[in-house]
């Protein structure tokens, strides 16, 4: 990984982030197209944008029509842009078999369409043609994700077909009577509930329209103001290159859903600034990916599962309600984060940026109105404004800051580009959710979540802690293959059911409160997305790892370290949902913030081992401890907690001279 550092040495901050996002990112693992083919996909993915605008704008087709036009669109365009290897000569031209293969995915998209009136009343029946084309177009959907996600979730989508077909030969309690292969065929292209079913749903609507907001805000230049911002902010303060990465990261989650392309963004600027202020490689790197890695679960734009949360949850769950609920977490995670450098940079005795080293001030909080998209936003969701017309919303924003915006061209040109820039990026949502929806498919009809979650609560042996480590687990080895989105739709489907069971035994699914599915779900989107950061393959850390030239497995380390309040909120929220700010007063919501902001205080000063003088490690446990009670949103536990807290604060304030060598102020910055 040194090596390749040295390797990008020379680049400029653009060409590098693209090569790291090739090397790390398979959605960025782009043709570089020339001539009449260039200018082909660039008319595909205008168009694509626009069909789905024109959809949002004036309503959405028939389920069938609207989510087989969104594929159509997707893996027509997937064959011509994403290469089948990542050899250097594969990306210049297109192979003819890609053509091929487009063509027949463009065929099978319209099929649909020109079939429409046959296949909704023919009762489930299919003709031995529909049978091909259906059959053709899970093999397309498998190699559309093999190419833009990674092989890890076709192996996963190919098991659950043996599964569905093998179902009488597999032991005991996974065993059901199997699916021939037309049954098969007709499940997932001939019905709501496999590859047409609801993830990609979600991704032909809501996550199709904030994707495109990104893009448009890209255009405007509010990409680059996150850092100015950032860096006016935080700058100054102690260890400033660590806490504009962390400011910076979690903006720019609002733009892209990528922990990878985050940490690209945003960390060929601010790792080596870190660097040359004195943090070292491993831990310059760590705090970017940690960051990078939270703006997934940031409001009021988090993740593309945070959509698709709101359809697997329902009973009238908006998105609103999942961006609210996730604001004391968020919040939470990022404090934890800020407060570890600020530690970390007190023990090194580093220092913030000098005002030579800053941008003008009053010049970036002049272009505070660059804002205005994402507030307007949040705004109208809270007026309650459908989400996929706040997005409209913001879109129009976008183009009215930036005509604004005299610092960046922005024209009909840039609105044209930023059309198909959504596009692109919605290219690899659309076959993760069209892959996973292979797997829901499999698991609606034979049962098989109920099972895995039945198996999985008795392996635990009934103990909510232990299944819940299970599902950690689990949750986590499939982050380390499968996108996010990929993963919470799996772990949502297998892994919360058994969280709800036990959270709500004997009780439907249809009573059960809002508050318990919310919980279940967190847990699980939570862990899916931190495997990004976890060893031993952590893509965030890795990529951050070839800007900082530090040691990958170090770097993750670091990470994880650095985001353990994402490996202790999930628990929390599940024993005490308080944190998801529902059925909950004002002041209840200012008691938990408050107590929880100190409890990430002290688990940082434990973490990392100093708070106004470096920590022996009976302190530093004493200070865990305390942390966890105080984020525990329990009456007595904050109270044990805040006590503890404050003994070891007056010890620490009172002895804070003592053995330091260097000139210590706690204050935090």
């Amino acid at each position: 990984m040194k090596t390749d550092a040295k390797q990008l040495e020379g680049l400029t901050e653009e060409q590098l982030a693209q090569e790291l996002l090739e090397k790390y990112d398979a959605e960025s693992n782009l043709r570089r197209l020339g001539g009449v083919m260039k200018w082909v996909v660039f008319g595909l993915l205008l168009a694509f944008s626009l069909f789905q605008v024109y959809t949002a704008i004036f309503g959405q087709l028939t389920a069938y029509l609207q989510r087989s036009i969104h594929l159509g669109f997707a893996l027509t365009i997937i064959f011509l842009l994403f290469p089948p290897r990542k050899r250097k000569g594969s990306k210049t031209k297109i192979a003819f078999y890609d053509y091929i293969l487009a063509i027949i995915a463009a065929i099978c998209g319209i099929y649909w369409t020109l079939n429409y009136e046959r296949l909704v009343t023919s009762l489930g029946t299919i003709t031995q043609l529909d049978f091909i084309v259906g059959g053709i177009v899970i093999l397309l959907v498998l190699e559309a994700a093999r190419r833009t996600v990674g092989l890890p979730i076709v192996i996963i989508a190919i098991l659950f077909l043996l599964y569905a077909i093998f179902g009488p030969y597999m032991p005991n309690f996974l065993a059901h009577r199997g699916q021939s292969l037309e049954q098969l065929v007709n499940l997932m292209y001939f019905s709501t509930d496999g590859i047409l079913g609801t993830p990609i749903s979600v991704s032909a609507t809501y996550i199709f329209a904030f994707l495109l907001f990104g893009a448009f805000l890209v255009k405007t230049g509010v990409g680059e103001y996150f850092n100015d911002l950032a860096i006016s902010v935080a700058g100054k303060l102690v260890g400033g290159p660590a806490k504009v990465a962390v400011f910076s990261s979690a903006l720019q989650g609002t733009i892209s859903g990528s922990s990878v392309a985050n940490v690209v963004t945003s960390g060929v600027y601010t790792i080596p600034m870190m660097k040359r202020l004195g943090y070292k490689r491993e831990f310059a790197g760590a705090v970017e990916a940690a960051s990078s890695t939270g703006g997934q679960i940031m409001p009021p734009i988090m993740g593309a599962a945070a959509f698709l949360m709101v359809e697997f949850i329902g009973r009238g769950v908006t998105y609103w309600d999942i961006a609210k609920s996730a604001a004391i977490p968020a919040i939470l995670y990022f404090t934890g984060i800020w407060i570890m450098t600020h530690f970390e940079a007190k023990k090194l005795g580093l220092r913030g940026l000098t005002d030579e080293e800053l941008p003008d001030r009053k010049e970036v909080f002049k272009k505070l109105y660059l804002l205005t998209p994402l507030v307007l936003i949040i705004i109208i969701m809270m007026m309650g404004v459908p989400v996929i017309h706040s997005a409209l919303y913001g879109i129009l924003a976008c183009i009215v800051v930036g005509f604004l915006n005299k610092e960046v061209k922005f024209g009909i040109k840039e609105i044209i580009d930023a059309l198909a820039d959504g596009a692109r990026t919605a290219l690899a949502v659309a076959s993760a959710t069209a892959c996973a929806g292979i797997i829901v498919g499999v698991v609606v009809k034979t049962g098989l979540g109920l099972s895995l979650a039945s198996g999985l609560v008795e392996l635990a042996g009934g103990n909510i802690l232990f299944t819940l480590f299970l599902v950690m687990i689990a949750s986590l080895i499939l982050g380390m293959g499968a996108p996010t989105t990929a993963n919470y739709i799996i772990t949502s489907t297998i892994a919360a059911p058994a969280i709800v069971t036990l959270l709500a035994p004997d009780v439907p699914l249809s009573a059960v409160p809002v508050v318990t599915l919310l919980s279940a779900h967190f847990f699980v989107f939570y862990f899916g997305i931190i495997a990004d950061i976890t060893p031993p393959v952590a893509l965030a850390a890795f990529s951050a790892t070839a800007i900082s030239g530090g040691d990958p497995i170090k770097t993750g380390i670091h990470s994880a370290k650095l985001a353990i309040a994402a490996f202790i909120i999930p628990y929390m929220i599940i024993f005490s949902p308080q944190l998801l700010m529902i059925d909950v007063t004002f002041l209840e919501v200012i008691w938990v913030l408050i107590t929880a902001v100190l409890g990430m205080i002290a688990i940082g000063a434990g973490v990392i081992g100093f708070w106004y003088r470096r920590i022996i490690w009976i302190e530093r446990i004493i200070l865990v401890v305390a942390g966890l009670l105080m984020v525990y949103p329990e009456s007595l536990s904050d109270i044990i907690g805040l006590i503890i807290f404050g003994i070891l604060f007056v010890i620490q304030y009172s002895t804070k001279n003592k053995g330091n060598n260097t000139k210590l102020d706690a204050s935090i910055n």
